[in-house]
């Protein structure tokens, strides 16, 4: 089974870089969720996280950065981007850029494209990797398609058996993935909304952030971009306002819905209507209703606003036919 050792220790940092310099997969604490670290140059290494995850090797990683320096090494930034990464680095923004010539983020990485996406993160994350002097490929620390972890704990039950090291800083600040956006000249497309919202970007940017519609994203080109993702075993219906025979409930803002006393258990992301605690409560959440042995999840509407928008992107993703 895994270690877990506390970020808090200052022997931590030694250990988890001894075992990234030998090509494998630490766990690693952002703000957002928990991710599967290793070297983004290394193809064993980024090898090792698709063998981990059994992630399918067409869906891009993100690349984790020190700093805005470290990633200038690797992908080209236009003045939009650089504005963007200004306003919101360290933080819960990954860019899709194009890469530079000179860069060595290898191709599994990004999955053979030609662009990659990368961000900064807040925290132990960003001094692990300023530490290592490359960066880090960091999907999130969980088998593909699984609920994302938002603490130490998660990991080690989802991947305790596959990995020999998390570190732990405790919960995740956050709780969703970080928003994606494509940058072209003087254009920004929304890949996967995510902890900062389009609202902000696009008073930063002083331009709309384009939406494609369902199905017109084509090619997987960023993380998180299949339709079925962060799924538990459990059945997931959304927009629920009638709690079913032995269903989980999972409410937003207090709501009750009817029927709720013939529900298996009753949950809240939110009691107090706040989609920042309820985007931080997400994923711990499912986790827990997926344990509960209900006959499925019934989740009541959440607002499509400010996080809003990832929260329901996760679910419908979470609800969405399997393979």
């Amino acid at each position: 089974m895994a270690r877990i050792l506390p970020t808090s220790d200052p022997k931590t940092l030694d250990a988890a870089l001894a075992v990234l310099q030998r090509g494998e997969t630490v766990a690693i604490p952002t703000e957002t969720v928990y991710g599967l670290a290793a070297d983004a140059t290394n193809p064993a290494a980024i090898t090792r996280i698709y063998e981990v995850k059994g992630r399918p090797r067409f869906n891009p990683l993100i690349s984790h950065m020190a700093d805005l320096e470290m990633a200038r090494a690797h992908v080209h930034f236009s003045p939009l981007a650089e504005k963007l990464a200004t306003a919101f680095w360290p933080g819960a923004l990954t860019l899709v850029l194009p890469l530079n010539a000179e860069g060595d983020i290898h191709d599994l990485a990004t999955a053979g494209l030609t662009t990659a996406a990368v961000r900064v993160p807040e925290g132990y994350a960003r001094t692990l990797i300023a530490a290592f002097g490359r960066p880090l490929a960091a999907p999130s620390a969980n088998l593909s398609g699984r609920i994302s972890p938002t603490s130490a704990q998660h990991v080690a039950d989802d991947l305790g058996d596959r990995i020999e090291l998390i570190l732990d800083s405790g919960a995740c600040r956050i709780g969703v993935e970080s928003t994606i956006v494509a940058v072209g000249d003087n254009q920004l497309t929304l890949l996967r909304p995510g902890g900062v919202s389009v609202e902000d970007i696009e008073a930063v940017a002083g331009m709309a952030v384009t939406r494609p519609g369902p199905g017109q994203h084509g090619a997987v080109v960023a993380p998180g971009m299949l339709a079925s993702h962060y799924a538990p075993e459990s059945t997931v219906r959304l927009n629920a306002h009638t709690a079913g025979q032995d269903e989980t409930i999972i409410r937003f803002g207090g709501h009750v819905l009817a029927n709720e006393e013939q529900a298996h258990a009753v949950m809240d992301l939110s009691p107090a209507g706040d989609l920042r605690e309820a985007a931080a409560n997400l994923f711990s959440l499912l986790k827990r209703a997926d344990k509960a042995g209900g006959r499925g999840i019934a989740i009541a509407p959440v607002p499509t606003h400010g996080l809003g928008e990832a929260i329901n992107d996760r679910l419908a993703r979470a609800a969405a036919p399997r393979d």
